[in-house]
C-alpha cells in the first residue's frame, strides 16, 4: 500500500470582508434616524412622528452591534432581519454588477460575529455541510452513499475531507440538494454548522438556518455551476481548528488509501 498523501495544513483563519453590509447594514439606519431627529428639531408641528420614525430607525440598526453572547442568545432575530437587508440589496447589487461581491460581505460579516462567539469557547457539536459539486463528474464513487468509497486519487477536495473526517472523528454531509442539508442538519442539532458552497446557496443557507450559528466558506467555480468547484481545504481545516473543540483522534484508524 502507498504512503497517506500529507494533508494540507490548516493556518490562520483568513480576514472576513463585511465592511461593505455592516457599513450598508447599519449606516443606512442610523443615517435616516439623523435625518428624521434633525426633521423633529426643525418642524415642531410633526415632531412626534419626526421622533417615532428616529426612534424606529434606531431600533433597526441596535441587531448590528451585538456580539458575542448577546449575538448568540438573539440570533435567530438578528439573522432574520440581517438577511431582509441581504436580500432586499441584492437586485441593486446585481444591477452594479457586485452581487457576489455583496453577499460575500454579507457572509463575512456572519462569519465575523460566529468567530467572537467561538474563538474564546470552542463549540463541542459541529456539523460539516460540503456540496456534491466538489467531486469530479467524471468520477464514479458513490461518495453520497458512503463517503469512504472515495478513490482518494486527490484530483479533487474530497479525498482530504474523508481522510480529515476519519482521524478528527468529524461529522459531515455531503449533499445534493440543499433541503436535505437543511433537514440533516436540524435533526442532528449541532452548537455549529461549518458549510460550503455557492455564494448564492451561502445566503439561502444563513436564511433558511437562522437557528443554528453557521461559518460559511464559499466554493471556486472555475468550470461554471454545480461542474467540478473547488474550495480551499485549509479553510475548513482552520475552521474546525479554531471554532470547534477537537475529538481524541481515533488511534486505530488510518487514512483510508485506495488504489484508483
Amino acid at each position: 500500500m502507498k504512503e497517506p498523501r500529507a494533508l494540507p495544513a490548516p493556518g490562520p483563519l483568513p480576514d472576513e470582508r463585511g465592511a461593505l453590509f455592516l457599513w450598508v447594514r447599519r449606516g443606512v439606519p442610523l443615517a435616516a434616524a439623523a435625518i428624521a431627529f434633525a426633521g423633529a428639531a426643525l418642524h415642531a408641528a410633526g415632531r412626534g412622528w419626526w421622533m417615532l420614525a428616529g426612534v424606529g430607525a434606531l431600533a433597526a440598526a441596535w441587531p448590528s452591534f451585538l456580539r458575542g453572547g448577546a449575538f448568540l442568545r438573539n440570533r435567530t432575530a438578528i439573522l432574520r432581519q440581517d438577511s431582509l437587508w441581504a436580500n432586499a440589496l441584492r437586485p441593486l447589487a446585481r444591477w452594479l454588477g457586485h452581487e457576489d461581491d455583496w453577499i460575500l460581505s454579507f457572509c463575512g460579516h456572519n462569519n465575523q460575529r460566529v468567530r467572537e462567539v467561538f474563538g474564546g469557547r470552542r463549540a463541542k457539536r459541529a456539523l460539516i455541510l460540503l456540496p456534491h459539486c466538489i467531486q469530479m463528474s467524471r468520477c464514479k464513487a458513490g461518495i453520497l452513499d458512503d463517503l469512504q468509497a472515495c478513490y482518494d486519487c486527490g484530483l479533487c477536495p474530497v479525498g482530504d475531507y474523508m481522510n480529515a473526517a476519519l482521524l478528527n472523528r468529524w461529522e459531515g454531509r455531503i449533499s445534493n440538494r440543499s433541503h436535505k442539508a437543511y433537514r440533516e442538519a436540524r435533526e442532528y442539532r449541532p452548537d455549529i454548522i461549518v458549510a460550503v458552497s455557492c455564494t448564492d446557496r451561502l445566503l439561502k443557507g444563513l436564511t433558511r438556518l437562522p437557528e443554528i450559528p453557521s461559518y460559511v466558506i464559499p466554493l471556486s467555480l472555475a468550470h461554471g455551476m454545480c461542474v467540478d468547484t473547488d474550495f480551499s481545504v485549509p479553510h475548513l481545516f482552520a475552521a474546525m481548528e479554531t471554532l470547534v473543540q477537537p475529538l481524541p483522534r481515533a488511534s486505530n484508524i488510518q487514512p483510508l488509501v485506495r488504489e484508483a
